[in-house]
This record gives C-alpha cells, sequence and structure tokens, in this order.
C-alpha cells in the first residue's frame, strides 16, 4: 500500500511557534509582553504628565547623583541656562555668591528640605532667588545617591519683602529719634540723643555734624559722637560742600567708609550728617543711605530749633541797634573773667564811656540821625579794642568796656586815644551848628587783693565818667578804690 501523502498545512493558520522546527511559544508569555508594553507606555504617559505638571508649578525641577551633578533638568531652558548645558555639571555651577547662601546647597541636600531660600545665578550673572522644596535619594542601606527638588522664583516677592522690612526698620530708628527728641528741651541735647540711636542703628563707628565754612575755609564741628573723626573730617566737608543734596559716599584717606547727609538750615546753614565706618567694615548700601537721608531730615529741625535758640540767646545779650553786649550780658561775663582774674591774680579794668552832645543831636536831627551816630560809635569802639576785651551798650548813649588783665595806666592811654580820635562816621554826620560828638571816659580798676565786687567798680567808673563831663567834653578820669 502506497503511503499517503502528507497533509498540506496554511502556516497562516497555525498559531506562531507551532510550525515545524520551532518551539511553541507558551500564551502566558505572550500576554506578558503585551502588559508589559503597555505598562511601558502608561509609565511613560505618567513621566511626561509629571514632567508637564513640574514645568508647570515649579520655575526648576532637578535630579543631581552621589557627587553633585545634574542628571535632570526640567524646563528647558531652565533660568535662562540651557538643560544640555548643565546635565553631567556640578550643581555648585548655579549658586550665586550672595550673602545669605552659605551653608545651604539645594542640589546638595542629605535630608528633606521645605520652602528653604536660595539665590542662583542666571547665565547672564544676575541673581535669582528660589524656595526649594527638597528630597535625598538613598539607597537600601540609606546612602545618599543625590537629590530631587522643586524650585520657585520669588525673587520679587523676596525684593517686596525686603522692602517692607527695611521700611519698617527705618520707621522704627526714625520713631526711636523723635520720641527721644521729645524727652529733651535743649537742641543740643535732642541732638546728641539722635546721633546715639542713629549711629547704633547703622552699625557706624562715629558721626557728627558739621558746619561748612565760606570761601574754602573748611567746617566747623557743632556736634560729634565717637572717634575718628579728625581721620574724615577734610574727606566729609568736600562731601557736604558740594551743590547735591543726594547722599554721597567715599573713602577718606586711611581707609575709612564716609557717608554724607547734606542739607541746609533755614537760615541759609550749609552743613549736614556725617558718618563713618571703619576700613575693614561693611560698605554704605542702599538701605542705609536712605535711611541716613530720612534721619537728615529730622536732624534739619533739631538746627532749626538750635538755630533759633541761638538767636534768641543772642538776642537775650545783645543790643538790637548796636550789635554790641547788653547791660545784663556785660555783667555776667565780666563777672566771669573776673573769677579767672583772681586765681592769675591779674587786673581788669572798666571804662564808661558817654557821647557827648547826643542828646542835643538827637532832638534837633532826629531819632534816625541819633541812631546812625551811636552806631557809628559803636563800630569805633569794637576797631579800639582787642578782640578779647568786651564791649556793650548799657543805654541810652552810654557805653562800657572792660580790659583784660589791664590796670588804669594801660586803661588812660586808651582813653586818650579815645579822646583824640572821635568817631569819623559820627562826625560825618553833623552840619553847621551840631555840637561835635566826644567821648567822656570815666576808669576803674579791679583788683583781685581788694576783694571789691564788679558792682562797686562799675559805680566807681561811673562817677568817673560824670567827673570828665563835669571837666568838660572829651575828657577822662580815673577812680581809684577808696583808701588808695
Amino acid at each position: 500500500m502506497r503511503p499517503s501523502p502528507p497533509a498540506l498545512v496554511d502556516p497562516s493558520a497555525v498559531p506562531e511557534g507551532s510550525l515545524p522546527g520551532k518551539e511553541p511559544v507558551p500564551q502566558e508569555n505572550a500576554l506578558s509582553d503585551e502588559i508589559q508594553g503597555r505598562l511601558r507606555a502608561a509609565l511613560q504617559d505618567s513621566r511626561n504628565r509629571w514632567r508637564g505638571l513640574v514645568t508647570l508649578a515649579a520655575d526648576l525641577a532637578f535630579e543631581t547623583d552621589s557627587r553633585g551633578r545634574f542628571v535632570f533638568i526640567s524646563p528647558d531652558p531652565a533660568l535662562g541656562w540651557p538643560a544640555a548645558t548643565l546635565l553631567g555639571q556640578p550643581s555648585a555651577l548655579l549658586l550665586a555668591d550672595i550673602e545669605g547662601t552659605v551653608g545651604f546647597n539645594p542640589f546638595r541636600a542629605t535630608r528633606r528640605v521645605r520652602y528653604r531660600r536660595a539665590w542662583l545665578k542666571r547665565p547672564d550673572g544676575t541673581g535669582v532667588c528660589l524656595s526649594f522644596s527638597v528630597e535625598p535619594l538613598v539607597d537600601a542601606e540609606g546612602q545618599v545617591l543625590g537629590a530631587r527638588g522643586l524650585g520657585q522664583d520669588t525673587t520679587e516677592q523676596d525684593g517686596d519683602a525686603a522692602a517692607v522690612a527695611a521700611a519698617l526698620r527705618r520707621c522704627e530708628v526714625l520713631d526711636h529719634i523723635l520720641w527721644q527728641m521729645r524727652q529733651e528741651v535743649l537742641a543740643s541735647r535732642m541732638m546728641e540723643s539722635a546721633l546715639a540711636s542713629l549711629t547704633t542703628a547703622l552699625g557706624a563707628e562715629g558721626s557728627a555734624v558739621l558746619d561748612v565754612l565760606g570761601s574754602g575755609e573748611g567746617s566747623a564741628v557743632r556736634y560729634r559722637l565717637g572717634g575718628g573723626l579728625e581721620y574724615i573730617l577734610s574727606t566729609a566737608t568736600v562731601l557736604l560742600a558740594g551743590d547735591s543734596m543726594a547722599p554721597q559716599l567715599a573713602t577718606a584717606p586711611d581707609g575709612r567708609l564716609v557717608l554724607a547727609c547734606p542739607t541746609q538750615t533755614r537760615f541759609g546753614e550749609q552743613g549736614g550728617l556725617v558718618l563713618w565706618r571703619p576700613a575693614d567694615g561693611r560698605g554704605w548700601d542702599a538701605e542705609d543711605r536712605q535711611l541716613a537721608a530720612s534721619a537728615t531730615g529730622i536732624l534739619r529741625t533739631i538746627l532749626d530749633h538750635d538755630s533759633i535758640q541761638r538767636e534768641m540767646a543772642r538776642q537775650a545779650r545783645t543790643d538790637p541797634l548796636t550789635g554790641l553786649l547788653n547791660r545784663r550780658a556785660f555783667t555776667e561775663e565780666t563777672n566771669r573773667r573776673i573769677d579767672r582774674l583772681n586765681r592769675e591774680g591779674l587786673p581788669g579794668t572798666v571804662m564808661f564811656i558817654d557821647l557827648d552832645h547826643f542828646k542835643q543831636l538827637n532832638d534837633r536831627r532826629g531819632h534816625d540821625v541819633g541812631d546812625s551816630a551811636l552806631q557809628a560809635t559803636a563800630n569805633h569802639l569794637r576797631d579800639a579794642f582787642r578782640p578779647a576785651d568786651l564791649v556793650a551798650r548799657l543805654g541810652g548813649d552810654e557805653f562800657a568796656v572792660w580790659l583784660d588783665g589791664m590796670d588804669e595806666l594801660a586803661a588812660a592811654e586808651r582813653a586818650e586815644h579815645l579822646r583824640t580820635s572821635a568817631p569819623a562816621a559820627a562826625a560825618a554826620l553833623l552840619i553847621d551848628g551840631d555840637a561835635p560828638l566826644t567821648l567822656s571816659i570815666g576808669i576803674a580798676t579791679y583788683w583781685p587783693a581788694c576783694g571789691d565786687e564788679l558792682d562797686t567798680v562799675m559805680r566807681r567808673a561811673d562817677q568817673a565818667m560824670y567827673a570828665a563831663k563835669h571837666a568838660g567834653p572829651g575828657q577822662w578820669r580815673v577812680a581809684r578804690p577808696e583808701g588808695s
């Protein structure tokens, strides 16, 4: 019997792996591959979704390895950096050298971190502040393999917060200065309190208020606090003498850091506030300058108050017509001089001076001409005596002079000079028929050994002046102590 021919098989009808010469594939393996493919696709989709959410929610997402190198960066670019530029590079490349970042590197965190700020740098070198949440990556043994985290740009909010904090600080300092001022009455005490508060708040080595003198004569120190002013005075004077009223910065010859805030009082006095720090101190930043400028406005008010007090004191001691000392100021200052002369054992002399024929001139020509004659006489007396001598108008046409360290002999020489050199400006006021304006002078000397009071010496000088007047116009007389 002939054998039957082999049956023909349709390969398409045979399951894969069932053809002759091939091992059959188990059905469960085929199903596993399909599931794995689906899982891989789902995982990739999830990862893409996660990356999309991260890109929307964070300005920087990263992963680093155990050496701190970037292995993942998102988005691309991140903070202006192309991802390809950063991958594989040390994460320290992004850290900015800004105060406040020392001690925290978000890319090498070894413990969980939430909302901690760090400053990074963009490719152009500018800084950007991010708030980081970071999780360390660890293996089964707990060894750190790297870090993964997100960063949110808070530069603008951080700047706003810093501005608010700076404004609050300025308000606190200025409020404290104003409170200190309210505790004082005298401008000098107000200024001392204000400078103390401001110097402490700004961490300055010292501070001062200066008056700039005209014609390049430098400056005068009105108030000072702390040491080192002598080293920065010339630098501060230049800064305050300029036309700008904005805060000025400079470095003194010895390296001290100077901040000057120019100002003018209502009386036109040029000057201002000066603060300084040591050469190795922190530089003056924008907040320092703004606080100093704000405080200068308050100090200007104190300077105005001080000028008013000085003017009131000057008017209380000064004759308004001639600008000479009045009677009260003359006696107060003379008594102070006498205390010093008693310690030194030196004499002092009083001269009483009366303008002859003044009443006739005043009655005949009027008060305006009479006032001009008094002013001319005052100027003549100023020019005739030393700057250290005291010249006063006691009232009407009577004047007084105190000569430090002089006895009646030296005073008599001065009196003779005055008698023969009547005020030329006063003489120029006269017209035909006017009696000449001469001076009658009385002299009395104070001797420490005599123990006389100033009133006694002045009374003797007054009596000597009337004796000279009775002897004729343009005379002088000396009154000696009783018993001499």
